[in-house]
């Protein structure tokens, strides 16, 4: 698994691939003729040890990921966690149980043990099937389908392991167009991925907003973040579900944003900004 993961570094400094997933990031964006997928609402008051934050999340927007952070809530798991990475003019991060331990080096590695998939846009159209024709669609492939499913899992599937190998040796997307999008779905699991022009971005990730923290496509546990940006963070659009917002006590967030940090944006041990109790109503 070191050495696959090494080949992922590799392959994420190609430069070539670093110019076509720029390109690859001008996805259709239309929230003004979508349904309201905030109508519904489940309202979630968050005591904090520096003062009560108001949620309202959006089951219509992110049903999994909603239904998660409920799941999570009322079991109680994010009770004394901490928001262990504080940025300013930028975010709030917290709801990893590592920082329950007196170990702050594994403070943000942490999960409730299972991953689930992004749930950044609606689909407008008919998943991808058959001949990998281009560069961009080899790209899209190795970040939605190979990476994810190679961080993952302990022992590949021997063919794709081989995919993975050849377009590290090549340094080019060539060994993955010389599959199909099919045998990428059967030999992995994952679900199919759709032309750019069929997906819609449900919601930008905006000031006051809470999203899905996350190391890659479809690595959702339980970490959460609040964006304290005021004009919102629109670089990370499409990569982070969106599944709320602050209704009150955006002053508690941006006090735990204020806290003193070490060099990690870790906050102070004697500062740090504690999940009391989360209640859903």
């Amino acid at each position: 698994m070191q050495n696959a993961n090494k080949n992922l570094c590799l392959l994420i400094l190609i430069a070539l691939f670093i110019a076509i997933a720029t390109n690859a990031c001008a996805l259709k964006k239309d929230d003004t003729k979508m349904t309201d997928l905030t109508a519904k609402k489940t309202k979630v008051i968050l005591k904090t040890s520096q003062g009560t934050i108001e949620l309202e999340l959006w089951p219509e927007m992110a049903p999994k990921t909603v239904a998660n952070f409920v799941k999570l809530a009322n079991e109680k798991f994010y009770e004394s966690t901490y928001f262990h990475r504080v940025i300013p003019d930028f975010m709030i991060q917290g709801g990893d149980p590592n920082t329950k331990d007196s170990d702050r080096s594994n403070d943000g590695t942490g999960g409730p043990g299972y991953q689930f998939e992004d749930e950044c846009y609606t689909i407008s159209g008919e998943p991808m099937r058959g001949a990998i024709a281009d560069e961009q669609t080899a790209f899209r492939v190795w970040q939605e389908i190979i990476m994810p499913y190679m961080q993952k899992t302990p022992n590949p599937n021997p063919e794709v392991k081989a995919v993975v190998d050849s377009v590290v040796a090549k340094q080019s997307g060539e060994p993955i167009m010389q599959k199909t999008l099919d045998f990428f779905y059967d030999n992995t699991g994952s679900t199919p991925i759709y032309p750019d022009s069929a997906r819609i971005l449900k919601h930008a990730v905006a000031y006051g907003t809470i999203c899905m923290a996350n190391s890659g496509p479809n690595t959702n546990g339980s970490q959460f973040f609040i964006v304290t940006k005021k004009d919102g963070a629109n670089w990370l659009d499409g990569k982070h579900t969106v599944f709320g917002k602050v209704t009150k006590g955006m002053d508690i967030v941006h006090k735990i944003e204020a806290l003193p940090r070490d060099d990690k944006d870790n906050p102070k041990a004697d500062n740090q900004a504690f999940i009391e109790k989360i209640t859903i109503k």
